[in-house]
């Protein structure tokens, strides 16, 4: 495994820390700015907001210099961000704070996903971007956790201080074991626009929004499942979640490993086994035992859909894929977000805690659905370079071969 993949791999630590941790210290935070919960639950919105805007925005910016200045740039904008937040005197300033440091999660997943991928030879490019995914899904397991610990020991303001400290170790190692990118010849943000022709782009990033919606949607609304149906105290969520950040990290490890020998078949395998889990998860959730088992498979089919959905899109856009890459990951949070609203609506509606399930099995359904469909449109589109070239039917220019970027030994 290249070293530069370890220096990806804690950078996406650092990132999926604060991403998460937020929830655990929303009281405190709240308490200390004398705002109500809903109002610090912007901070969580807020983020998710920058990380769609953020991840188009920052990559097009992005296609002016190399990758590797790029990265540098990101960690830079996350520490910058972890550092306001860490010192800020107003709820107004923290919230600017968490939004600085969502702007760069997108793009550094999106571009480090290129990245990761051209580090690699060609038949090991998932299990690449899977293991820059593993930060984000330790994160979980243990980041999250102890984030919340110290915050809860010795205060929230220390949390989001160490979290800056974990962006300066990955800064300093994309910048001593990342090597040197330069801006890839032909790269232009009309070039990176013509991979949204292909549809079978446009799919991919749909199947993430509705698979990692149907995640969400259970997820969002665990603690008051947990407590009120299933039976479990108020302190035991915290490892439930811990146990579905195993069931990530599970899953991310199943997803790396098959995505490049089966890549739609996978996909398949995993949104179908998401939306039953899902489904009986409603019948489970009044189980302690079956609760956290379904919770450990919600994470594990979940993610394991994350590096062969990444790699669908580097594969489709395969000409362009650096803007179509870091747009997807947006899609990842855009699913958060359609998901968390959309449980809300049928708890809201009377439909009791479980229903949020239902939903994210209708999702993750359609998911499938999608798949299903761009599997039958490849069989008989053209191939994914034809979308980057120009439309098909017509002439269209050459365009340049990609850079050589696989290191000594390998096969570009």
């Amino acid at each position: 495994m290249p070293l530069a993949l370890l220096a990806l791999a804690i950078g996406a630590f650092g990132i999926g820390t604060t991403e998460f941790v937020i929830m655990g210290l929303l009281p405190q935070i709240a308490d200390d700015y004398g705002v109500s919960i809903p109002t610090a639950g912007l901070l969580v919105t807020g983020y998710a907001i920058g990380v769609v805007i953020g991840a188009p925005l920052m990559t097009v910016l992005g296609t002016r210099v190399g990758r590797k200045t790029v990265l540098l740039v990101l960690m830079g904008l996350f520490v910058a961000g972890n550092l306001l937040s860490a010192l800020a005197p107003t709820f107004g300033m923290m919230l600017a704070g968490r939004i600085v440091a969502s702007l760069a999660h997108g793009a550094f997943f999106g571009i480090g996903s290129v990245v990761a991928a051209d580090l690699v030879a060609p038949d090991r490019k998932a299990g690449a971007i899977a293991t820059m995914f593993t930060g984000l899904t330790v994160a979980n397991v243990v980041g999250v956790p102890l984030g919340t610990l110290i915050g809860q020991a010795v205060g929230w303001r220390t949390t989001f201080a160490v979290v800056a400290g974990l962006g300066v170790v990955g800064l300093v190692g994309i910048a001593r074991l990342v090597p040197a990118m330069p801006r890839p010849e032909g790269a232009r943000l009309g070039r990176e626009l013509t991979a949204f022709r292909n549809p079978q782009v446009l799919l991919a990033m749909a199947m993430t929004v509705l698979g990692f919606g149907g995640v969400f949607a259970a997820i969002t609304y665990i603690a008051p499942m947990m407590t009120h149906v299933a039976g479990y105290s108020a302190g035991a969520v915290t490892w439930l979640l811990v146990l579905f950040g195993v069931g990530m990290f599970l899953g991310n490890l199943l997803g790396g490993r098959y995505a490049d020998r089966a890549l739609m078949p996978l996909l398949y395998t995993t949104l179908g086994g998401l939306a039953v889990v899902l489904a009986l998860f409603t019948v489970t959730a009044h189980s302690k035992i079956l609760a956290a088992v379904s919770i450990l498979l919600v994470g594990a089919l979940g993610f394991a859909t994350v590096p062969p959905l990444q790699k669908r899109v580097l594969d489709q856009a395969s000409g362009a894929p650096t803007l179509a890459s870091a747009v997807n990951i947006g899609a990842f949070n855009l699913g958060n977000a359609l998901a968390a609203w959309l449980g809300g609506l049928v708890i809201a509606a009377g439909l009791g805690y479980t229903a949020p399930n239902w939903v994210g099995a209708l999702l993750a359904a359609a998911a499938l659905l999608l798949a299903l469909w761009s599997a039958a449109l490849e069989r008989r589109a053209p191939a994914p370079d034809a979308w980057c070239r120009g439309r098909p039917g017509r002439r269209a220019r050459p365009l340049a071969p990609p850079p050589l970027t696989s290191p000594p030994g390998e096969a570009p």
